[in-house]
């Protein structure tokens, strides 16, 4: 069970240290879904809150982050994640969604955050389509003090699912999809 960070009212700003919180899982897991709740609840807070998101996700909204069950959050679609610390200004709380597609220097770029006392909050596929670990997840996660871990269920077996089959032949592990072309499977289910 994910313990919520500790909130910090405006007094306590200066004073506060920053933190990174990771959530991840396969495809269908509920990992925005989870990601638009703590920004939400920050916001509730009446703290200030970015969200970026990268340009290259198009798949329901040029601009707003939106989960698979429609929940959705405005934020900034950025090229890089050096263009993420261009525009977060003075906010207490960054989010980040689709954490995997960004290039590696995502990780000095949350780090720096968290250090300028931030709440740094990520959410990505830990695993490609073949089943190995995504991108600069694995690095993101090791330097998180936070880790949730998110889980589908397999649309083959109904047992908890992990992973996301892809099932087109497409070989490069960027490919973006929702249904048509993936699907939540367990560990046995997958390698099938």
């Amino acid at each position: 069970m994910f313990i919520e960070p500790p909130y910090y009212n405006q007094q306590q700003k200066e004073k506060r240290s920053g933190w990174i919180e990771v959530v991840s899982g396969s495809m269908f897991s509920g990992k925005t879904e989870e990601l638009i709740r703590r920004l939400n609840r920050a916001k509730i807070a009446k703290q200030k809150v970015e969200i970026f998101k990268p340009a290259l996700d198009t798949r329901y909204h040029q601009e707003d982050i939106i989960s698979h069950n429609k929940m959705s959050i405005r934020s900034r679609p950025v090229q890089t994640s050096r263009d993420i610390l261009l525009h977060a200004g003075e906010c207490d709380v960054v989010g980040i969604d689709e954490a995997q597609f960004f290039d590696i220097e995502i990780v000095e770029v949350v780090n720096k955050l968290a250090d300028l006392g931030k709440r740094v909050i990520v959410a990505g596929l830990d695993m490609d389509f073949k089943g190995q670990p995504f991108g600069s997840m694995p690095a993101l996660m090791a330097i998180a003090e936070y880790i949730t871990k998110v889980h589908a269920v397999c649309v083959i077996c109904g047992n908890v699912a992990n992973y996301s089959y892809r099932k087109t032949p497409v070989q490069q592990q960027v490919m973006l999809g929702q249904t048509d072309s993936y699907e939540a499977r367990c560990r046995t289910c997958f390698q099938l």
